[in-house]
């Protein structure tokens, strides 16, 4: 099925509301205001440099479910590491070869979904690059023939010929989410886990509302700078765009708690909540309400019962 529907094959993140301010209300300013002033060349395809030694090549997927397309990263001149080759597309992998063919030697994905990893194989068979990643959950979204030669241990250093980067576990958007930081350039590749000026969807059963938070705080311990994410542009004031995201998720929590009342189901809650969002994105916007519901059951702070949730004092 096509992108727009919950079932498809691209389940990254939706601009649930590019007006949404983390207090729950609404303004013209969002994360957005945090990336690059002045954005790259946005031309699907072509190489762009955005650090000494970080180049990135935007594959041919945008939509409504992936913005302006995935975001394929190039890290190294003489010896190449690929963050995300990204969906398969032969003309991508085209320009990622033409890129950097001859250096590849690593592909490491920060997570499995389908316009993330599925090039991965294929780079690595065509160049002998090793694959670096977490094996993808059996949830029906993922991109199952990704079979990681190397698995990162939370917050291993991986070194990488002249780069190095420090894998960290980030799960809630999918559980096998992996950030990795290249301490050098204080630069942070997110994968889904952060986005500008958008909230990735959390799927669950794989994606927790719970880890996804404690995800967004474990960053913080991390000296980063800017924020590389897996759609879009280059985020500057990284550890802002970080803390605005968290307070955003838990503010949409609190309304969640709000617009129960005296009991409602997820199909009666997920218009209220998502009261700031095109009705023809609250199919995406009805899984991440199901995820913050399962959080606050698992918290004893609301209980459901014959599909009628009720907060514990209601």
């Amino acid at each position: 099925m096509g992108p727009s529907s919950p079932t498809g094959p691209n389940v990254p993140w939706i601009a649930l509301s590019r007006r949404e301010k983390p207090d729950g209300g609404s303004q013209k300013s969002n994360l957005m205001n945090d990336r690059t002033t002045a954005p790259e060349p946005s031309a699907q395809g072509a190489s762009v440099t955005l650090a000494p030694g970080v180049r990135r090549v935007r594959a041919p997927n945008a939509g409504m479910m992936t913005g302006s397309g995935t975001n394929t990263y190039l890290l190294g001149e003489r010896e190449v590491t690929v963050i995300d080759p990204g969906p398969e597309d032969a003309s991508h992998l085209r320009n990622i070869l033409s890129a950097a063919g001859p250096q590849i030697r690593w592909v490491a994905v920060t997570h499995t979904h389908r316009d993330h990893s599925p090039l991965a194989t294929e780079l690595a068979r065509l160049t002998g690059a090793r694959l670096i990643g977490l094996p993808p959950p059996a949830d029906g979204r993922q991109d199952e023939r990704f079979r990681p030669q190397q698995q990162p241990r939370d917050g291993e250093i991986l070194a990488l010929g002249e780069i190095a980067l420090t894998a960290i576990h980030t799960p809630g958007h999918a559980s096998n989410c992996v950030c990795y930081l290249d301490s050098r350039e204080r630069l942070l590749f997110t994968g889904d886990h952060v986005l500008g000026g958008v909230s990735p969807v959390i799927l669950p059963p794989d994606g927790e509302m719970a880890a996804y938070l404690h995800s967004l705080e474990k960053l913080g311990g991390y000296d980063f700078e800017r924020i590389a994410p897996g759609h879009g542009e280059i985020l500057e004031r990284g550890k802002r765009v970080v803390e605005l995201l968290r307070a955003h998720r838990l503010a949409r929590e609190s309304k969640v708690l709000s617009c129960i009342g005296a009991g409602a189901t997820l199909e009666e809650l997920t218009p209220r909540v998502y009261d700031d969002v095109p009705s023809e994105r609250h199919g995406w916007a009805k899984l991440t309400l199901q995820a913050h519901l399962i959080k606050l059951e698992r918290e004893g702070r609301v209980c459901e019962r014959a599909g009628v949730f009720r907060t514990k004092s209601g």
